[in-house]
């Protein structure tokens, strides 16, 4: 008899034609997010579970199935999962890393053009028929090239940020919990300083490290104020780092230029106001979302499974102690 696979989401049909060739695969086919009963229901009877960054996989849904031999999550970060509990069953959880890094990278710089230039803005006044013809003076921004980026989090993606950003001739600080190596910092044209310098010194200030939730509103009023009131708050890593209660008053006071989002504090759902601003970006966590890193993700995230399931350890295990 196969062992079974649940797809507890939409993913690029190259997951399941990997893991067809092997096991009996039932996934969700639509975009339509799952809630918890459908994801135990779906559980049921299976032995791996390949879930959503966006399903919320806690201890009563890995205590659902006594069968269960993966979680293979569909994501970079694995904070949706309670890995705690999973490890306590000797129960791998996998994600999706690396492979993020140039698309993440990419819609950050997107990010960053967008605020600075108010091409967003543009846009829509364009659309509403409200664009009259040049004038000296109409819809200015500010220009990227010359300025001081700052980036909080030095891992693969804030080191393609940096990569990029010298193509703007910046002047690139970073603060990250272990420094880099100083040939690395010269060939990456960066300089390291305390992370409440880089806030306040950076006219434009990214997020990329990795999340846990001791970085729960990392950046909130006190930091807000320290940032230039010229200066544009980009975050495309993840949502609660922001106090986003606090960001909203900062760009209504003006305390800050502008930010832009792909990532939320309570996503899906957008602090109520940010969605009213014109010195808002808002983007629907399309950090990743191109068809080679979503192909690229799929690959991994089935190849774990088989690895797994055919009695091997799976490539990029999140609690690799489990084997220890």
């Amino acid at each position: 008899m196969k062992q079974k696979v649940f797809v507890s989401g939409l993913i690029p049909k190259i997951a399941a034609e990997m893991l067809s060739k092997h096991f009996e695969v039932t996934m969700h086919n639509d975009l339509r997010l799952l809630n918890k009963q459908e994801i135990i229901d779906g559980l049921a009877g299976k032995d791996a579970l390949l879930c959503l960054l966006s399903d919320n996989i806690d201890a009563e849904i890995i205590a659902s199935n006594p069968n269960l031999k993966i979680i293979a999550n569909y994501g970079a970060g694995f904070n949706n999962i309670d890995v705690a509990a999973a490890t306590s069953r000797k129960i791998p959880v996998t994600n999706t890393p690396a492979v993020s890094t140039n698309a993440t990278a990419d819609l950050t710089w997107g990010l960053i053009l967008a605020i600075a230039r108010r091409i967003v803005e543009g846009d829509k006044t364009t659309r509403a028929g409200k664009f009259t013809g040049w004038a000296p003076l109409y819809h200015l921004g500010v220009e990227v090239t010359g300025k001081t980026l700052g980036i909080i989090g030095m891992g693969n993606i804030g080191r393609a940020v940096a990569k990029r950003a010298r193509g703007f001739d910046m002047r690139i600080v970073y603060y990250t919990r272990t420094r880099l190596q100083p040939e690395l910092e010269q060939e990456l044209g960066l300089e390291y300083l305390p992370q409440e310098e880089v806030i306040k010194q950076a006219d434009f200030l990214t997020f990329h490290q990795s999340y846990n939730p001791a970085m729960k509103h990392m950046i909130g009023s006190k930091e807000l104020a320290g940032m230039k009131p010229t200066a544009f708050l980009i975050n495309a890593a993840r949502g609660p780092l922001i106090d986003e209660a606090a960001l909203l008053t900062a760009l209504k006071s003006k305390t800050i230029a502008g930010a832009a989002l792909d990532v939320y504090e309570f996503e899906p759902k957008v602090t109520a106001g940010l969605e009213e601003l014109d010195n808002v970006v808002l983007a629907p966590h399309l950090g990743n979302a191109t068809i080679e890193t979503r192909n690229a993700m799929a690959e991994i995230a089935a190849n774990n499974i088989i690895a797994v399931l055919t009695g091997g350890k799976p490539l990029t295990c999140v609690n690799s102690q489990i084997y220890e």
